[in-house]
């Protein structure tokens, strides 16, 4: 029996399955850690969402920005950027099964030493506050009211995490460095820098960078910096190798921290 833990797929449904297929990826034995952007930008979204709900409990995802934001288009909150590339889920016949499945999977999952996000975490955030933190946006996603979140997320202001926020503009602001965050100072300052992370604003480093950071004493999975590509320190693994850009889909087995990977293979005749 394996964990894999998968870097971004973003619709690149082929490159799944070849690097599925590389693993020897058993669903009887083995478990699919997924760093979340499951869908958008690659071309498959919904035959990526149909087979991976199709695996049951053999698949552990986490949601990203690209997630939230096709749960988001469903509820007509957003419009479509000529990027985007969900239009197959949205006229899917089973459109409303692969939205609730989606909706219902949380921003962490907590397994021994390994934490996994999609893109990062404060730094003066420990695991238990992380994980309490993350628990309350994942109630109000599952639940019955979640538009007024996904309203505030896309649409309401971007204010810094600060504890005494309330509401959705808190759970908006958790969200987002759950999904968005790369680089931030020593206080906790998010940026919206997305290049190479020996490019970053003054004054900002990469998340996991920062001097004393309260969730060192666990190993964070994470995605989401196509820019950084696969990034491994004892306690950290970044593995978004930027498959949807034409380059690599990455799996790492916890167990020994063995690295996969497999060339991007959804290119259209």
């Amino acid at each position: 029996m394996g964990t894999y833990a998968i870097g971004d797929i973003q619709g690149c449904f082929k490159s799944l399955r070849r690097l599925l297929d590389h693993i020897c990826f058993d669903p009887h034995s083995d478990r699919l850690w997924l760093v979340g952007d499951l869908v958008n930008r690659g071309p498959d979204s919904l035959a990526t969402l149909r087979f991976l709900t199709s695996l049951g409990s053999s698949v552990f995802p986490v949601l990203g920005n690209h997630d939230l934001f096709l749960l988001a288009a469903a509820k007509d909150i957003v419009t479509l950027r000529p990027k985007d590339t969900i239009q197959d889920v949205l006229a899917a016949d089973d459109r409303s099964e692969l939205i609730d499945w989606l909706r219902r999977q949380p921003l962490h999952r907590r397994l021994g030493e390994f934490f996994m996000v999609h893109a990062g975490l404060l730094p003066q955030w420990t695991i238990d506050e992380a994980a309490k933190l993350a628990g309350e946006v994942e109630r109000v996603l599952a639940g019955p009211d979640y538009t007024a979140f996904l309203r505030e997320l896309f649409h309401g202001p971007t204010p810094q995490w600060d504890p005494a926020l309330k509401g959705i503009e808190r759970l908006a602001s958790i969200a987002r460095v759950f999904t968005r965050l790369r680089t931030t100072t020593p206080d906790g300052e998010m940026s919206t820098y997305s290049g190479s992370p020996d490019e970053a604003p003054a004054g900002f480093l990469p998340w996991f960078r920062i001097p004393n950071r309260r969730s060192s004493d666990a190993t964070i999975i994470t995605g989401h910096w196509a820019a950084l590509g696969l990034h491994m320190e004892p306690n950290v693994l970044a593995i978004d190798s930027g498959c949807v850009w034409g380059r690599q889909l990455t799996a790492v087995r916890l167990e020994d921290r063995t690295v996969y990977q497999v060339e991007y293979a959804d290119r259209r005749d």
